[in-house]
């Protein structure tokens, strides 16, 4: 049963027993004049009227007593349009006063409540869920997987477009031509050329051997092949000293190459176009396309976990955290306490007369019939006590006037 049925069912209650209350005193009625009872009747008779007489006040509040258009009757149907009017200045000039909202905002503590309704599992679990459910679950169905991976693509060119990688690369080779840590890179990078030399002898005879002209039968290849191996290996060997003459040379070109780029804009141009060249490559854009499937993926696999969601965990783990985060702040409390204050203060005096006017078309618009049963379902429960009232005290004075009229 909704919120709504229960309170028919409530008021057609009420009016049951304030009928019945009125039908006793019916009965009384006619008891009393059956068995000629003075007290009797004269309780009955002023029951009976207070009860009709408040059950006509009642009625005429929401409609016609019988369907009989009687003046002054179906009050709140009929002067709806007033009573908006006079509901919307009510409320803008009786409630919207500076002092009366500077108070309860005072009092309520929005801050405090709000944080410590936050830090509850169960409401911060709600929140989790909704923006799961109805926030990243729509905005996923909703995009176009197309334009997102030509957005990441287009964003990520031209992020590229605005970096200096020559400048960086300089950077990183000043720094570390600077330190020891260059003499060692140079000496590994040619003891691995010295190694791969070595590895690959076999290979570079035969490349010498087919380079050799076929009238030589064979006869200097090796030779050949040998003095171009040792030449090359003898020569990774002295540059690995580090007082050689070739070294020195090596190292020399490294400062010359690093002082170049530093200095020089078309270098920098040249380094950053040679990568940007690079990540135009289909496989890199393929790549960089990929990165948002790949995610959508991750987080529509992770929200088909339900409960199980680390998203919807960690979300609802963020909200708790901001709100005991934001209670022990005294001060981002006295921040958001005095936004009520200052802002939305200002907003509400600012346009009272809005929400008068407001408040007065929205009754306005209402539907006669429908206004009366809203404000019957609402109230009419309550009113049923004064039909019962008004037949029973209506009893009681009418049983006064008779002992005053017989003994006094």
């Amino acid at each position: 049963m909704d919120n709504n049925q229960a309170k028919k069912a409530s008021l057609t209650k009420m009016k049951t027993v304030a009928l019945s209350v009125l039908g006793l005193a019916v009965i009384c009625f006619f008891v009393a004049n059956h068995y000629k009872i003075g007290w009797l009747k004269a309780f009955s008779e002023a029951a009976m009227v207070g009860g009709i007489a408040d059950w006509f006040a009642v009625v005429a509040l929401f409609k016609h007593p019988l369907g009989i258009p009687i003046p002054h009757t179906a009050l709140i149907p009929n002067n709806k349009d007033a009573i908006g009017q006079n509901l919307g200045t009510f409320v803008s000039d009786e409630f919207l006063i500076k002092e009366k909202l500077e108070l309860k905002l005072d009092e309520f503590d929005f801050a405090s409540k709000a944080t410590s309704w936050l830090q509850e599992e169960k409401n911060a679990d709600t929140i989790a869920t909704l923006v799961v459910e109805n926030i990243i679950q729509g905005v996923l169905k909703t995009i176009d997987d197309a334009d997102v991976k030509n957005f990441i693509q287009k964003q990520f060119e031209e992020k590229l477009q605005e970096m200096n990688f020559g400048e960086w690369i300089a950077i990183g080779l000043e720094s570390l031509s600077k330190s020891d840590k260059q003499e060692q890179l140079i000496t590994n990078v040619l003891a691995i050329l010295a190694t791969e030399l070595e590895t690959n002898k076999a290979e570079i005879r035969e490349k010498v051997k087919k380079a050799t002209p076929w009238y030589t039968l064979g006869v200097a290849d090796k030779k050949i092949a040998d003095g171009v191996f040792n030449g090359l290996y003898e020569f990774l060997l002295m540059a690995k000293e580090p007082e050689s003459a070739i070294r020195k040379k090596i190292n020399l070109y490294v400062l010359n190459f690093i002082e170049e780029l530093k200095n020089s804009p078309e270098m920098q141009q040249k380094i950053t176009s040679l990568i940007i060249e690079f990540t135009q490559k289909e496989e890199v854009q393929n790549y960089i396309g990929s990165i948002w499937q790949e995610l959508k993926s991750a987080i529509t696999d992770d929200l088909d976990k339900g409960k199980d969601s680390k998203i919807k965990e960690n979300l609802a783990n963020m909200i708790r955290n901001f709100g005991i985060n934001v209670q022990n702040d005294v001060v981002m409390t006295n921040k958001i306490n005095n936004f009520l204050k200052v802002d939305v203060l200002g907003v509400l005096l600012r346009n009272k007369k809005a929400i008068g006017d407001l408040i007065a078309t929205s009754v306005q618009s209402w539907d006669k019939k429908e206004i009366a049963e809203k404000l019957e379902l609402e109230v009419g429960k309550d009113l049923q006590f004064i039909r019962i009232n008004g037949t029973v005290v209506g009893g009681f004075v009418g049983l006064v006037i008779y002992f005053v009229e017989h003994f006094i």
